[in-house]
């Protein structure tokens, strides 16, 4: 089955002050129908920038190398006017802040209406319809009177739905939520995650899941990959990879995940030192000063991935054995 969004080879740099600074390695990554991946690091891990670059969205002090398909076609060389028709239709993003994503000047209605009205020509009376229904589908009460509201008026939960009704008004066949719960309360959060997961088994739609925190991915995607310094690390079956984490990071992150079970008084871990600025030395793996399992060869020489246990490809010289 060919994938439906594919990365092959992907680095992403900015130019900044006379030097380049590199922020994304060399990723490769792939997306079949219906699936739904987790991206899970660190802020600064370079997950957002991978699919900023790949929906042209970067700024203009980058330099992106690579190739980038989606339903066959290399979108990366796509001239303006073609990758417009794809991006915001086929092919769209739920950005993490939805106060600054939405326009503040224009209605709810004026914002969902005008994706049909650009992509699918539909006429502003015909849109607005389709926008009271998508307002309906994504569970925002009273859909009517959102409609004639502006972005200040509504709880932040609702922005985030209203920017997941936006995403599907074309019936897309692929979503990317950049971190989707970010700055909402733990309820909403899960609600939230909720309505992802009957958006996607009610639009048929594939979703990359990006987040920082591996208990927000866990229970809605298929396979997990994990990035650090502007690599992937370890990529997986979601449930293999919870279970049996074989690159040092991941099983640090697990370590991190707060145990509701377990003790009221036990002090929450955390992993010590701090990920390496962008533009340090790319000699020996990046993790290797944080790792309680660092070798010699650790430091000098970088790991590949590579097959793994459990079906799993690991990047890490000593992975941790089952």
């Amino acid at each position: 089955m060919i994938p439906v969004f594919s990365i092959d080879e992907l680095s992403v740099s900015f130019t900044q002050r006379r030097s380049t600074i590199p922020a994304v390695r060399k990723v490769s990554l792939d997306v079949k129908e219906r699936e739904c991946i987790g991206i899970v690091g660190e802020s600064g891990s370079g997950k957002t920038q991978i699919f900023m670059a790949a929906m042209g969205l970067l700024d203009g002090n980058s330099a992106v190398d690579g190739r980038v398909r989606f339903q066959g076609e290399d979108i990366l060389r796509l001239p303006p006017p073609k990758l417009n028709r794809i991006r915001g239709s086929q092919l769209t993003m739920i950005f993490q802040d939805p106060m600054t994503s939405l326009t503040p000047h224009l209605t709810i209605g004026a914002q969902l209406a005008e994706v049909l009205v650009c992509h699918e020509h539909k006429s502003w009376s015909e849109a607005r319809i389709a926008a009271r229904r998508m307002l309906e589908r994504v569970r925002v009460p009273e859909p009517k009177r959102r409609l004639d509201q502006f972005p200040h008026e509504l709880s932040g939960g609702l922005r985030q739905r209203v920017m997941i009704g936006m995403s599907l008004m074309c019936g897309p066949a692929l979503v990317i939520a950049d971190e989707p719960t970010t700055a909402l309360d733990v309820t909403v959060q899960a609600q939230i995650m909720d309505l992802l997961r009957a958006m996607r088994e009610e639009v048929g739609m594939a979703l990359v899941l990006i987040s920082h925190d591996l208990a927000v991915v866990a229970g809605l995607a298929d396979r997990i990959l994990v990035m650090y310094a502007g690599r992937i690390v370890e990529s997986g079956a979601a449930l293999e990879l919870l279970q049996h984490a074989q690159h040092p990071y991941t099983a640090e992150l697990l370590k991190c995940v707060p145990n509701v079970s377990g003790p009221r008084l036990q002090r929450l871990p955390t992993l010590p030192g701090q990920p390496p600025q962008p533009g340090d030395s790319e000699e020996g793996c990046a993790f290797a000063p944080r790792c309680p399992r660092a070798a010699a060869r650790c430091r000098a020489e970088r790991p590949e991935l590579h097959e793994g246990q459990s079906r799993t490809q690991v990047a890490c010289h000593y992975p941790i054995s089952q």
